[in-house]
Formats: structure tokens, sequence, C-alpha cells
């Protein structure tokens, strides 16, 4: 049967060099789910693969996307499904790579098929939120779609606007539109999560966080800053690793507390995706460097479960 095997972990754990591993073995391309690694001018800030990696191994999704293109995990979820049929002709496997919950859950389990924003809509929307706040579109949505409100994350502004882009768009609630049901694929899925100790993971996004600096990440925020500073930001500039550099370009705070909030900040986001992913009962665990031990699981998963 025609296996998808999925990596996934916290930021930093090491998936990379498993997945060159894995992509090697199995002689197949890698599917990239960070969301962040989408976008073509955010290289040093997401960690994205090197020239060198993307002639070793064929990456999908990573460096697609201007800073204003629209995109969502409904749209991943079709391109990567249209993109595994094609895979899948040629290869029993497929392997899909990342850290960002949403897309991964769209692939795996499906998503709602909640209707697209008109582009009016969605630059009008974009505007409130530069001229309103924040706070006040998380009352309206209060308003037209409460019990929306009592579950999306009010901090999220991707998450308000898009649930009120929904509901004047269409004219009903965005709970209408969320029937959570889980979607069946025809192929098998193989979850892998790789995780190491909590000390060695924050051990590991201090040193990234330094080279990234050392790289070149200070020059790079500048450059998106110079570009963006003057009209309302897009949302793929909200991520860790850029919003803390441009508040030290605005004298928010001098720059060695704005690396060590990308230091704090990368932790937290860290805690939330081990979070999310433990929750998942059809996950199985391993440090990043049991490659052997990986790829015996993948191969011989019934014989896996028979055993354990």
């Amino acid at each position: 049967m025609k296996t998808l095997v999925v990596i996934t972990g916290p930021t930093a754990v090491g998936k990379t060099d498993l997945c060159l591993q894995l992509a090697d073995h199995f002689a197949i391309p890698i599917i990239n789910a960070d969301s962040r690694q989408i976008y073509r001018d955010l290289k040093i800030g997401t960690a994205a693969p090197t020239e060198q990696q993307l002639q070793q191994v064929r990456h999908y999704f990573v460096g697609t996307l201007g800073l204003d293109d629209y995109y969502s995990a409904s749209i991943y979820e079709q391109q990567v499904l249209e993109l595994l049929t094609e895979l899948f002709t040629t290869s029993d496997y497929a392997l899909m790579s990342g850290g960002s919950m949403m897309y991964i859950d769209a692939v795996c389990n499906g998503i709602d098929d909640i209707p697209t924003v008109d582009d009016q809509t969605r630059a009008t929307m974009k505007q409130r939120l530069a001229d309103e706040g924040l706070e006040a579109l998380c009352e309206e949505l209060l308003q037209l779609d409460p019990e929306h409100y009592n579950v999306v994350d009010l901090k999220n502004p991707r998450r308000v606007v898009h649930a009120l882009e929904i509901c004047h768009a269409t004219g009903q609630t965005y709970t209408s539109f969320r029937l959570n049901q889980r979607k069946e694929r025809p192929f098998r899925i193989v979850k892998i999560g790789v995780t190491r100790s909590r000390a060695d993971i924050y051990e590991r996004i201090n040193r990234r966080v330094d080279r990234m600096m050392a790289d070149g990440l200070l020059d790079e925020a500048r450059s998106l800053y110079e570009r963006t500073h003057d009209v309302p930001r897009p949302n793929s500039l909200n991520t860790v690793g850029y919003k803390e550099l441009f508040d030290y370009f605005e004298g928010k705070w001098p720059l060695d507390e704005a690396v060590e909030r990308i230091k704090g900040n990368t932790r937290r986001y860290a805690r939330k995706q081990l979070t999310w992913f433990k929750r998942d009962p059809d996950m199985r665990w391993f440090s990043p460097d049991d490659t052997n031990q990986i790829i015996d699981y993948v191969i011989h998963l019934e014989s896996n479960k028979k055993r354990s």
C-alpha cells in the first residue's frame, strides 16, 4: 500500500538531517510542512533548507510564495494531495516533514471546506486590522460568532481576521462551516515524532538562534522591515525571529534583548508543538538520531504493531 511518512517534532530538534537521510534511503523527495519556509524571502529566520540541501534532495513547498501571497492550510491540503497522486505513481513512499501543526493535520485528517474569501473582503479586513487593531475585531467576532470567539486564539490576528472574513463574505458564522469530520485518505499514513530531552531542545534552540544571527538574520530582517514598515505588514512576517528584530529597529529594546526574546519565544513555540503532537495517539516517538530504527518501523509497521 502507498505510504506517506510524516516526520514531525519541535523546532530545532533535528528533523532536517533525519529527513535528508530518509529521503536518500527511499530515493524520494521531501514535502515541506513548515508554513513559513514556503515564503521565499524568509530563509535564515526559518532555517529553510540550504542551497546544498536543496540540490541534494528535491524539496516541495520551499520558497514558492511572496510575502503578500495568500495561503492557508486548506490550500496546502489540496496541493499536497495532488502532489501525492503524482509521486505515488513512481514510488510506494512519500515523505512529509515539518512542525506546522495545522498543515500536518490538514493533510493527515482533512480540513473543513471553508469558503474561499474574495480579494476585496480580504483587503478590507486587512486594512481594518491596521486601522482599528486586534481588540476591536475580537469584539466584532464576539457579536457575529460568539461560539468561535470562545475557542479561537484571540491573540492570533490571522485566525480572528479569517473568521471575520468568512462572516462578512458568506453572511454565516465561521462555526457553521466547522464540521471536524476526519477524511479518509487512499494511502497509509505513518506518523513519526522526533524529540529529545527538553534541556537538549532548549540548548539547540539557543545555538541555532546564535547561528542565525551569525549567518545574517539581522540584515535579512532589516531588509524586510524597510520594505514593509510603512504599509500594513503581511501576516507572513508575524514570525518569531523577525517580529522581535522589527521591535529592535523601532527602539523598543536593545539588540541583545531582541535576541534573547527570539530564543524565549522559540522555546515557547517548541513546548506548544510538543503539547499538540503528543495528543495524537497515532504518533510513534523516536530520537532523531535513530535513523535505522525509524526506517525499520516504517517498512515493518505491521509486525512492529504486533510486537508492541
